[in-house]
């Protein structure tokens, strides 16, 4: 059994700068453990060595936006589910994502900590999970799902469910230490209208200041972080100003919101695929067409809004929140980032910035020696064209996950 791996005759290139060298990698217990140009060095038989000519080496991928629970978006179908089918279901959607070349996720609403332990114990193939347990959402929220015609009160925390629905500043207080007691690494709250929600509008402000700064005390009592599900300058503005992070999509980003993101160092975190598959296969999934109905609020504007969050400087990490079975696009959200931004700047928010919003700065993201061994070996050169990343069926020779081979 391989105890880890020796890469040869690579480029390996490091995010942070983007500088290349040509040399070569070894990893052992999980880690780098050192790299050098020039010839490599002599391994034993325990070590698997790739000849990685023609390629190069990057750090695994990260996305930071994504609901592996989410596996269907027809309700109907979903009711029906056993617990074991779900699961079966995410676990596979998971695989899916590592031999994508994500070796971690942060996942904003859904994942367990019965899904983590899992995937860190090796009894499923996937990536890394950091996962904020459910979404916090207001009654009648984006997190309310409930049909128009149901009037008793909802948790909504079923096996189909990502989302609790709070009202209140106690509420919010006892929901966010509840998530935080059953293992959450951060808080997600539902803080406009979205589109997935047939029910509310995509402008709509909701929760108070008061109820997310109750929120914003309670994690940072943990030290941890609350980010926020907002498409309008008002609920991204008012969450802001209540001490949060990091917003979640951003897609109707103004100039002054931006500079108050780069003044409350706040990161971005968009997700510009998922409206491209939403408004193209979104009814086929399942989706309402009281949803459908508001993918163009969002879509046109969401690429003028990543533009404008680098131009003001602002943070900003990688995510896709595609759901169900539109997750074999979730690599496409490099094509569409690199109409406006550099590839470095994209490779950077796919790696290093995402490590860093995750709380993995310097351990993964980086190809540096004593960082976790999560890497990729891709045809070609990303720095030259980042879409290779975008068709890793073609261009992915191997995934490498805590330092053995784990695809293809």
């Amino acid at each position: 059994m391989s105890t880890g791996v020796l890469i040869t005759s690579a480029t390996l290139i490091d995010p942070e700068d983007g500088e290349r060298t040509e040399g070569w990698l070894r990893t052992a217990d999980g880690k780098i453990v050192e790299r050098g140009s020039g010839p490599a060095p002599a391994v034993g038989d325990d070590v698997q060595v790739i000849d990685a000519a023609g390629a190069s080496v990057i750090p695994g991928l990260i996305d930071a936006h994504v609901h592996l629970a989410v596996t269907s978006l027809n309700m109907g179908d979903v009711s029906s589910w056993t617990q074991a089918y779900a699961a079966a279901r995410t676990f596979a959607e998971a695989k899916r994502m590592l031999h994508r070349g994500f070796t971690t996720v942060r996942d904003v609403g859904g994942a367990d900590r019965g899904l983590v332990r899992a995937l860190a114990e090796g009894l499923a193939s996937g990536p890394r999970v950091v996962h904020a347990g459910h979404m916090i959402s207001q009654t009648g929220g984006h997190g309310d799902l409930r049909s128009l015609d149901e009037t008793h009160r909802c948790a909504c925390d079923a096996v189909s469910g990502i989302a609790v629905i709070v009202d209140g500043v106690d509420a919010m207080r006892a929901a966010v230490r509840e998530e935080l007691r059953q293992g959450a690494s951060f808080i997600k709250i539902a803080a406009s209208g979205g589109v997935a929600s047939p029910h509310d509008h995509i402008s709509a402000v909701q929760y108070t200041e008061e109820e997310l700064r109750a929120a914003v005390v309670e994690a940072e009592n943990a030290n941890t972080y609350v980010t926020v599900h907002a498409y309008h300058p008002r609920s991204m503005g008012q969450a802001l100003r209540a001490g949060v992070t990091c917003i979640e999509h951003g897609n109707l980003l103004d100039e002054p919101t931006a500079q108050l993101m780069k003044e409350k160092d706040a990161w971005l975190v968009p997700t510009l695929i998922t409206y491209e598959l939403l408004a193209s296969q979104g009814a086929a999934s399942g989706l309402p067409a009281e949803s459908i109905a508001k993918v163009s609020d969002v879509r046109d504007r969401g690429l003028a809004a990543y533009a404008l969050a680098h131009q003001a400087g602002v943070k900003v990490a990688f995510g896709t929140d595609l759901l169900a079975e539109m997750g074999v696009a979730q690599p496409h959200e490099f094509a569409l980032r690199a109409q406006v931004a550099p590839t470095a700047d994209i490779l950077r928010e796919a790696t290093v910035a995402g490590a860093d919003l995750l709380g993995y700065a310097g351990q993964l993201g980086t190809l540096a020696p004593g960082a976790i061994a999560d890497l990729l070996i891709v045809d070609g050169d990303p720095l030259e064209d980042i879409t290779l990343l975008a068709r890793p069926e073609q261009s992915l020779r191997h995934v490498i996950q805590r330092g053995v081979v784990a695809a293809p």
